[in-house]
């Protein structure tokens, strides 16, 4: 099965790769982007024989090595 994980920074945590992008956008004339928030996506191939199963792994997996759960979250899809 295939796990996609999404992991941003936390609101509350400044992203100062995604402010310099919006500023970068506002001087090329794209003045209606109000904020851009820039992260990392992981497509994971594991050996699940349920969505469950992947969901839990890819979770696992996520919280232990992909993301820092201190200052980042993840969100996980699972294709069947």
């Amino acid at each position: 099965m295939k796990a996609r994980v999404f992991v941003t920074l936390k609101p509350s945590v400044f992203d100062p790769q995604g402010h310099t992008i919006t500023e970068a956008l506002h001087q090329m004339g794209y003045g209606g982007v109000e904020d851009v928030r820039q992260g990392k996506y992981f497509e994971l191939t594991l050996p699940a024989s349920s969505k469950a199963q992947a969901e839990s792994l890819a979770a696992e997996v996520a919280h232990k090595l992909l993301a820092n759960p201190v200052i980042e979250s993840y969100r996980i899809e699972v294709a069947e």
